[in-house]
């Protein structure tokens, strides 16, 4: 068995898809769009076959991100090298997103950085 997919909600769809693509190389299906409900969505495909469900519908409600909650707490992309982790995490630090930790050697052996992007959500980048 594997994970098909993992979906998230965003405030901002487009904004969300134009991030992803920039980023992190994601390809995107066309917009899918429930005229009954408003509910949209787009499916992103990433180099490695992985895929990520952005949606969006009326009402949504933000709840405070922490860390000290239960559920997803960051989506991580691997890039390869520690020298891509370096060059992505300078890139998104120079276009405004907050670097809260690294680049660095976790104690488990984890090359990466972590960064608040993308409505206050943690993307983290590793090797």
């Amino acid at each position: 068995m594997g994970i098909e997919h993992v979906a998230m909600y965003v405030n901002d769809l487009e904004g969300a898809r134009k991030f992803f693509e920039t980023y992190f190389n994601a390809e995107s299906n066309d917009l899918y769009h429930n005229k009954t409900t408003d509910f949209k969505s787009y499916f992103l495909t990433f180099d490695q076959g992985s895929r990520l469900e952005i949606m969006t519908k009326p009402g949504m409600q933000d709840e405070e991100k922490t860390l000290a909650r239960t559920g997803l707490i960051h989506i991580a992309f691997q890039t390869g090298s520690k020298e891509k982790v370096d060059e992505l995490t300078n890139r998104l630090k120079e276009d405004g997103y907050e670097v809260v930790s690294g680049p660095r050697t976790t104690g488990d052996g984890y090359y990466e950085s972590c960064v608040v992007a993308l409505e206050g959500n943690q993307i983290e980048i590793t090797v």
